[in-house]
């Protein structure tokens, strides 16, 4: 016996086989998606629709002027006082849901499975489970560059436009600004959590459009949540929905464009490629997976005739 069985190094080289291995599809794998994005710039090139009104820049400009205006006019100044006047056990009801509006959850969700399902040997995978888990891949990117790039716009403006927070309405009053204040207690304007649950709730209430109205009413509760608990004022959490609002919007544009994982119907809404039938068969496939009924490879190829003499 040699000596590498008994001090356990073994088993090394192929753990760092397979390991390498699996970088160099997931190097691959990225690198065919880039491809196949750049393979379909053509299709904007032929037809570039104009955006609908509501959806162009100016639109989107203006209502966030008049919302945000109005509710630092009407909403912002009795906002502090009537919420003092609440029992706390209103205020505790909202405690529970208003961190289910932070980013890192989500992220870290849909970040991870991007980079695992990257090293996965998509040669092997059977039609239905490549489809199931590129239209799962595709979604999941949506969702995680959708939020956080808008939190990174969102972080911008509020470290840039230093909002005094709701808790120093008695010392400042509610639209006092300090500019590049650089400080936690100066960044109410936009709510960053609303934003991260807005830029969420549009991503999938436009992958799953029946649930539509549901997701949009959840998201209502949760971005309001950051008024109940006096973290924001109304303005704020104005400011935010319409950021992450749009930023969903726009890059689900961008792909419908490229016919990746959206298009446009007849009427110019986006509406995503997969249906409910190809929707609920994807979902039945990937439970008989992870309940072990079926497995997501295919057989490797039987192993050819053995050479040499038989006899």
């Amino acid at each position: 016996m040699s000596d590498d069985s008994g001090n356990g190094r073994g088993p090394a080289p192929a753990a760092d086989g397979r390991l390498r291995r699996g970088f160099e599809r997931a190097r691959d794998n990225a690198f065919a998606i880039r491809a196949l994005l750049a393979g379909r710039e053509h299709r904007v090139a032929v037809q570039r629709p104009p955006l609908p009104p509501g959806h162009r820049p100016q639109d989107i400009l203006a209502v966030l002027l008049l919302t945000v205006g109005i509710a630092v006019i009407v909403l912002d100044i009795p906002t502090y006082p009537w919420l003092r006047s609440l029992p706390q056990q209103y205020k505790n009801a909202f405690i529970a849901i208003t961190d289910l509006g932070k980013g890192h959850w989500i992220l870290w969700t849909t970040g991870i499975y991007c980079l695992a399902t990257l090293a996965l040997d998509w040669d092997r995978l059977t039609w239905r489970a490549r489809m199931a888990l590129s239209s799962l891949w595709t979604f999941c990117a949506y969702i995680f560059v959708v939020v956080a790039s808008s939190g990174i716009i969102v972080l911008f403006l509020k470290w840039v436009l230093g909002r005094a927070r709701p808790k120093l309405y008695e010392e400042v009053g509610p639209v006092h600004f300090d500019f590049l204040a650089l400080k936690g207690a100066y960044t109410s304007f936009p709510s960053g959590h609303s934003t991260t649950i807005a830029a969420l709730a549009t991503t999938l209430a436009l992958i799953f459009p029946t649930y539509r109205w549901l997701i949009v009413v959840c998201g209502f509760w949760i971005a309001f949540s950051r008024i109940m608990v006096g973290a924001h004022y109304p303005s704020d959490v104005i400011a935010g929905t319409l950021l992450g609002l749009s930023v969903g919007v726009v890059a689900a544009r961008w792909m419908a464009h490229r016919r990746i994982g959206f298009r446009f119907n007849r009427l110019g809404a986006i509406t995503p490629i997969m249906g409910r039938v190809s929707f609920r068969a994807c979902v039945r496939a990937l439970w008989r997976s992870a309940t072990g009924r079926r497995s997501l490879m295919r057989p490797a190829a039987p192993a050819g005739p053995a050479t040499g003499d038989a006899s």
